[in-house]
């Protein structure tokens, strides 16, 4: 039987201001205010909350039949919780259905899998603790920005216990396979690959509301019949997109919320059901590896990492970037450590890059990719010299690596000990059942051996029975 697993991404661009060579060691606020708000307000109207409700009602109408897979980056989190709480309440909404799935994805949105394994690994548990605190569920399945995956990123992924992840079904990976059958990383087995068909995801992401498109217009009917007419033997179909796609790529004039909704009767009316990524985890058997000797993306006709690094402007500030990260890994400067989140975001590269794609680029502030190159740099410039203000410059980086291997120490010693709590309370918690459950025990042989001691000791006479008796 097949499944369609179905995934929503939601992340929020934080926009920065226009900012000159002169503020340099002047001006630490780097954020456009204005445009932030004014940003999500309008995705939140158009797309956010009617998407949200959407899924909430197909979860509600299909009665467990239905069910949608998340994931939100932590900047998208701040500004929600910031600007438009109403979409954290309907999130919650739709996890007590029960339908929904979070995944966990690096907190910055950032590209840290690609530069500082460290890094990386830091915001990902950060991720991961926040959505466990805000959705009560700690998500088991890992999903980097933009889909990015290779066999290290897969490794290291397995390596902090995620049993799944979500990639790209590119055609220059897979070759002559499909990306309808539940995969493994070559490098560590133990992790789960789901491949995204891209065809069908752009299908509604990109095309959908096009009338010059040869399918137009698309019915959930016809959608779920190229579903149910591929072959038999395959698994699971994987259809992965921006939550922002409905309602804003796609209007929702165009009736894509009608679309959304028929899909669930449409899938049963041909055997066909929803899994979340962890269900299909579970339940699927994997059938080869995956082998990705270079980073692969969702994004452009490439699905590699040039969107972001393919020229020397993009690399020349993310190398900048990352030069202090392991500075910035010792602070425990609140401030600096947002502006790490904000700045390492991936839009800030995106905006860089020089490649005709075709596909008209929407750089914000920026006339051009030396344009918002030269401001990041800017800004950059002063962040670098805050990070530094807080350490030694001519510190060496055998200090650095001394200082954060204690600090790795500290860490793994204190998980350690956690979990050696995280046992004994456990242990706590059953001998106190059992000297409860022994408790009663106890009370209720001292109540049959009392109540049989009664039965057979006399109760003694009165003086009136005594005289009776002589």
């Amino acid at each position: 039987m097949k499944t369609i697993c179905l995934y929503f991404e939601i992340h929020q661009i934080i926009h920065l201001k226009r900012y000159r060579f002169f503020e340099i060691g002047r001006d630490h606020y780097y954020y456009d205010d204005y445009a932030n708000e004014q940003g999500i307000n309008e995705v939140v109207e158009k797309s956010y909350v009617p998407a949200l409700n959407a899924l909430i009602d197909m979860a509600k109408t299909n009665k467990g039949a239905f069910k949608v897979a998340l994931s939100i980056s932590g900047v998208a989190l701040e500004q929600l919780e910031i600007h438009a709480p109403q979409v954290i309440e309907l999130l919650h909404q739709l996890n007590d259905t029960g339908c929904c799935e979070f995944l966990c994805e690096p907190y910055s949105h950032g590209l840290s899998s690609l530069a500082n394994e460290e890094c990386f690994r830091e915001e990902v548990e950060r991720m991961r603790t926040k959505i466990k605190e805000i959705f009560g569920k700690k998500p088991t399945v890992f999903r980097n920005s933009s889909l990015i995956y290779d066999d290290e990123i897969g490794a290291i992924v397995a390596d902090m216990g995620f049993k799944g992840m979500l990639a790209e079904g590119a055609k220059h990976v897979l070759g002559w396979k499909s990306p309808h059958y539940l995969y493994h990383c070559i490098a560590n087995p133990s992790l789960k690959v789901l491949l995204r068909d891209y065809k069908l995801s752009d299908d509604i992401s990109l095309r959908f509301s096009n009338s010059e498109w040869n399918e137009y217009p698309l019915f959930a009917d016809t959608y779920i019949g190229w579903v149910a007419d591929m072959p038999d033997q395959e698994q699971v179909i994987n259809i992965f997109m921006e939550l922002s796609a409905i309602g804003m790529s796609q209007s929702l004039s165009s009736n894509i919320l009608e679309f959304l909704k028929a899909l669930p009767a449409c899938a049963k009316a041909r055997g066909i059901t929803f899994s979340t990524p962890s269900d299909a985890i579970m339940k699927l058997k994997s059938v080869d590896h995956i082998e990705v000797h270079y980073p692969m993306s969702w994004t452009d006709e490439e699905r590699d990492i040039s969107p972001w690094l393919g020229n020397i402007l993009q690399r020349e500030a993310f190398s900048k970037l990352y030069s202090v990260s392991e500075r910035v890994l010792l602070c425990n400067d609140k401030k600096i450590k947002q502006d790490w989140d904000y700045l390492q975001a991936s839009n800030n590269f995106r905006f860089m890059t020089t490649k005709n794609t075709g596909i008209a680029i929407d750089r914000g502030i920026y006339d051009s990719a030396y344009d918002a190159f030269t401001n990041y740099m800017n800004i950059l410039g002063d962040f670098i010299r805050r990070v530094n203000s807080l350490f030694p410059v001519d510190m060496e980086n055998e200090e650095l690596n001394s200082l954060l291997t204690t600090i790795r120490n500290q860490g793994e010693e204190l998980l350690a000990l956690n979990k050696e709590v995280e046992r004994l309370q456990e242990k706590l918690r059953k001998d106190n059942e059992d000297c409860s459950n022994g408790c009663t025990e106890v009370k209720a042989e001292a109540a049959k051996s009392s109540s049989a001691k009664n039965a057979t000791v006399k109760k003694p006479k009165s003086k009136a029975e005594v005289k009776a008796d002589k």
